[in-house]
């Protein structure tokens, strides 16, 4: 009898075992839509409103980060998580769009679409936002140290060029960005495609190089916080965090014209929880959530419900809420087809190699 029942309590144990092993090795929680699948940029959400969505909707959020577009365009066209909403930029989302990448939007489930700005609406990229939906957006600009660089004017780019500025500016590492400044300088477009005129811009941007004392990523923080360079080339969202911590410095989007970005909410054709990627589009724009989750990024909010929410010191900060005729000289960028792209890519590569 006893090892009857040591055989009965083996086999139970065994299966409770392997039915745990199972579901540990080869989860399918969403065939109850009860898991969410998101993919973000790095800290760019309030945790608390992730914990609020799961408390509201019974849906369990796993979150994943990813540092760059391409890395996340990859990984979603490889399909080995199937993500249910993803944020990439504009220009990726035209590229995933023309791979058959995204499923479009039913609106209709997302009613605080009625929220969004007009403005911030049928963008080129995506008209009649059919495939995504804003999030948070922002500008190209100049983070500068304005007691030790008094007397020049960052409000035109060709100030970057000033011989008083020898070794001390930075510039993120983006060839767009980088490349896009220099055509600004110049009176051109962001999506210029004339050979001649990208090479014109890259020989202008190699005269800049005394001025460069580095091209860099995140660490442009660090540097600017104390004061180890004079300037630096950013995202307006990046300067708004560095202002933070260093209220010494100030941010200005040169008049010559710039870059609007946008980066924005998206439902990836493998998603296997679409429902609820509409709830979770809709969560994020309601006003409340939307005001709560601009304060904690930091960024600018295409939410206009939201952004009437916000402190009237922040919606009155021109700096990072540009006026509408300053939004009239912004451009957004579009994708340029791989011959293109990597044209920009060579030619900042060029550049970059003539700073050593």
């Amino acid at each position: 009898m006893k090892s009857v029942t040591s055989m009965i309590i083996a086999a139970v144990g065994i299966g409770v075992l392997i039915l745990f092993g199972a579901r540990f090795v080869n989860p399918v929680p969403n065939e109850e839509g009860n898991v969410l699948h998101v993919y973000n940029w790095g800290e760019y959400i309030d945790p608390e409103l992730l914990q609020q969505f799961e408390d509201e909707t019974g849906i369990r959020v796993v979150y994943e980060t990813f540092d760059s577009n391409e890395a996340m365009r990859v990984k979603v066209n490889q399909g080995g998580t199937n993500y249910d909403v993803v944020f990439p930029s504009e220009y990726m989302v035209e590229k995933m769009v023309d791979d058959d990448l995204l499923l479009p939007i039913d609106h209709e489930k997302v009613p605080n679409i009625d929220n969004i700005g007009e403005n911030f609406l049928d963008q080129p990229f995506d008209p009649g936002n059919t495939y995504s939906l804003p999030y948070f957006w922002g500008t190209v600009g100049v983070l500068y140290h304005p007691d030790t660089t008094e007397g020049l004017d960052f409000s035109d780019w060709d100030t970057l060029w000033d011989e008083q500025l020898r070794n001390d500016i930075l510039m993120v590492d983006g060839a767009r960005e980088v490349m896009g400044f220099g055509l600004n300088s110049m009176g051109y477009s962001l999506n210029e495609t004339n050979k001649e005129v990208l090479s014109e811009a890259e020989e202008k941007l190699e005269a800049l190089g005394p001025n460069v004392r580095g091209i860099v990523g995140d660490e442009i923080a660090a540097m600017m916080e104390v004061n180890e360079a004079r300037a630096a080339v950013v995202w307006s969202g990046m300067a708004q965090d560095i202002m933070w911590e260093n209220e010494a410095l100030d941010f200005v989007v040169p008049d010559g014209g710039s870059n609007l970005w946008f980066d924005t909410m998206v439902i990836p054709k493998t998603a296997q929880n679409v429902e609820g990627a509409h709830q979770f589009m809709n969560f994020l724009l309601d006003s409340e959530n939307g005001a709560q989750n601009t304060e904690w990024v930091g960024y600018a909010t295409p939410n206009e419900a939201a952004y009437q929410l916000l402190d009237k010191e922040i919606q009155e900060d021109e700096r990072f809420y540009p006026d509408q005729e300053q939004q009239e000289t912004l451009e957004v960028y579009r994708d340029l087809g791989p011959e293109m792209i990597s044209l920009y890519n060579e030619l900042f590569l060029k550049f970059k190699m003539s700073l050593e």
